[in-house]
């Protein structure tokens, strides 16, 4: 069966991608339509065939590059839990996450508009759903609050990269340095592993 992109898919992903390279340079409220058209050499028009809202872009964003995060979910759901499952859960999430660094990127510097827009709360409802599969059935305070922190430490370690040529790490300089996403990525496996799996205070003492 040929993998080969129809035209209109084709067109489309341009537009996610260009959009994406937009909303994380100049915010999603101050990127207008026309910009995204502009941008990509087509009419407005030509760009309402394929969406009609910014909105809409955002979910198809949301979509296409949440799918490793949909994939293990699909992986951990029906299997009864284990730590060897909830690890691999995590070291799944941390590849997914490690090819979509401007998606997280995207998300963190737009909060405030997309909290409640319907493609965050879709974003939003993935992590749960991602966190509910590593803490496991009958989880405590403690599991959920552990798994809720191991993956977001992988999220949060794209914000340690350099983001641009200068000499300065993430978003304040004179923190430690980190050379390549590759990098960064082991580092934050390393201690979402450490989370996940550290063994209550209640636990240690039964």
């Amino acid at each position: 069966m040929s993998t080969t992109q129809s035209p209109r898919s084709d067109t489309r992903a341009r537009i996610l991608d260009v959009a994406l390279e937009l909303f994380a340079a100049q915010g999603y409220e101050k990127t207008s339509l026309r910009e995204i058209a502009d941008r990509l050499g087509v009419t407005k028009a030509a760009l309402y065939y394929h969406f009609k809202t910014k909105d809409e872009i955002v979910r198809g964003i949301v979509r296409s590059m949440a799918a490793p995060i949909d994939e293990a979910i699909a992986f951990g759901e029906g299997k009864p839990w284990s730590p060897e499952l909830r690890d691999e859960l995590v070291r799944r999430f941390a590849a997914g996450m490690a090819e979509r660094a401007p998606l997280l990127r995207f998300f963190h510097e737009n909060q405030p508009a997309l909290r409640e827009s319907e493609a965050g709360l879709e974003f939003k409802d993935r992590m749960v759903a991602m966190i509910r599969l590593v803490h496991g059935p009958d989880a405590t305070f403690h599991d959920r609050l552990r798994a809720t922190m191991a993956l977001f430490s992988i999220n949060s370690a794209l914000f340690l990269l350099k983001h641009d040529d200068s000499d300065t790490c993430g978003p304040h300089s004179g923190g430690p340095r980190v050379g390549t996403l590759e990098e960064a990525m082991a580092a934050a496996l390393e201690v979402a592993l450490e989370i996940s799996g550290r063994i209550t205070p209640t636990a240690a003492q039964a």
